[in-house]
This record gives structure tokens, sequence and C-alpha cells, in this order.
């Protein structure tokens, strides 16, 4: 067993105020993100300004956390939320989805692109290189606040969680953070300038994240409010599982046109 790392959420605390390593890791996954599509955008000689991406990124963020929380709300403790509905504002208790982000960052996004006549497959490749940054700085974050842990394991390289209980526990945002940060950003980083057309990037990353998080689900602790559905299988697993066959679909749509 390993021991639990002795890291507190907190970077800096001024009064009531405090600066939070979950939030800077989407901060630094946001700027970098936004590097490196201006980057993209040079290196290939597209017509888009800088002031089209930072409003774009306005959009995307906005979008991301609206879905993120109403994801939350809708796929994971739909029946709570109808008792007590204004606490679907009461987003300082916790509770966000990544499906949930990604669908309202793709509809802010090509709500974006319509407003302004861009080529919504395009513009979504170029993010979507450069996504898995600010997926895996955000598993980190959650590994740094000790939630979204795994399920209890005998591996020697198990930790015991400070809200996890007694038992150790797989280190699953550590598996995350490998599969859906590093691995995916190698792969997609590499494919980038391939020639493929334009959405095939956007359903490499629906198929790989899918797979990897619904890979990553079984040892990860399931949701206490939810469990297993069906007795065997996660939420998380079955939206991951919607995502690598969206991507899927994609291909082969775009493909036969």
């Amino acid at each position: 067993m390993i021991p639990y790392p002795d890291i507190s959420p907190e970077i800096i605390r001024i009064g009531p105020v405090a600066v939070r390593w979950y939030g800077m890791m989407y901060l630094i996954g946001f700027a970098v993100s936004y590097l490196l599509v201006r980057y993209q955008i040079n290196k290939k000689g597209l017509n888009l300004s800088k002031d089209f991406v930072e409003s774009l990124y306005s959009y995307l963020i906005f979008g991301l956390l609206l879905g993120a929380r109403l994801g939350y709300v809708v796929f994971y403790n739909l029946p709570y939320y109808i008792g007590h509905p204004l606490e679907v504002f009461a987003v300082w208790q916790g509770g966000m989805s990544f499906h949930g982000g990604m669908i309202g960052s793709v509809i802010a996004g090509v709500l974006f692109c319509r407003k302004f006549k861009i080529d919504a497959w395009q513009v979504a490749d170029l993010i979507i290189a450069a996504a898995p940054i600010g997926i895996g700085l955000g598993r980190l974050g959650n590994f740094i606040n000790g939630e979204l842990y795994g399920r209890v394991t005998d591996a020697p390289w198990a930790m015991i969680f400070p809200g996890g209980g007694p038992f150790p526990r797989h280190p699953s945002q550590l598996y995350e953070f490998f599969l859906e940060g590093i691995v995916l950003f190698t792969v997609l980083w590499a494919l980038k300038d391939k020639g493929f057309r334009t959405g095939a990037l956007s359903s490499v990353f629906l198929i790989l994240y899918g797979a990897f998080r619904f890979f990553v689900e079984f040892f990860r602790e399931p949701d206490v409010q939810i469990g297993y559905i069906l007795g065997f299988i996660t939420m998380g697993q079955i939206l991951s599982a919607a995502m690598t066959c969206l991507g899927l679909w994609i291909i082969y749509m775009r493909k036969k046109r």
C-alpha cells in the first residue's frame, strides 16, 4: 500500500477566500488549451482571429459549466433535485458531470460557429486536440481533493483516502489522468496534422475517451446515490459507451457523405 500524499486542497487562503488546486488545474488547462489552439491556427494559416478564439472560449467555458451542473442533476441525482429544485443552483455543494459538460460545450460551440458562419467541425478538431490537457489536470485536482476515488482493493499501489473509509482503494483518478490525459493527448496531437476529413479527430476523441472511461469505471467507486445499474454497470459506463458509439456513428456518416 502507498500512503496517500498529504497535500492541502488549498494553495492559499486569505480570510474567507481560498485558492484551491482543483480550480487552478482547470484554469491552467484552459490557458494551455487556448495557447495550443492559437498555435495550430497560426501553423495552418487559418483565418480565425484572436478575438474569435477568445470569444469562442468564453462560450465554451459557460457551456461546459452549465452543462456539467445540469448533467449531474439529470444523470446522477434527478429524483433528489426534483424534490429540491432550488439546490440545482447550489454548485458550492459539488456535483458536476463530465459528460454533461461536454454536451454543454458542444452546444455552445456549435451555436457560436453558426453565428459567425464558421465550420464547426474544423473548430471542434482544433479544440479537441488540446482538450485532454484540461481533462487530465482536472483528474489531478480530483486526486488532491481526495474525491472520485476507486473501489476497495488489495493492489500494492492502493491508497487510503481521507473520505474513503479505512480500506485501501484504487487511485482511479490517476488512472484517468494517465489514460484520459496523457495517452489521449498524445494520440490526438499525433493525428491532428494527418489530413483527415474534418470531424475525424473529434470522433477519435469520443471513441477513445469513451473506451478509456468505460475501462476505468471498473476500478472507480460508483456514485453512492446510484450504485450499480442493473447490478453490474455504472452510469459513467453507460454514458461513456454512448460516447464511443456516437464517435463511430459520426465517422460512418461523414464518410458516407
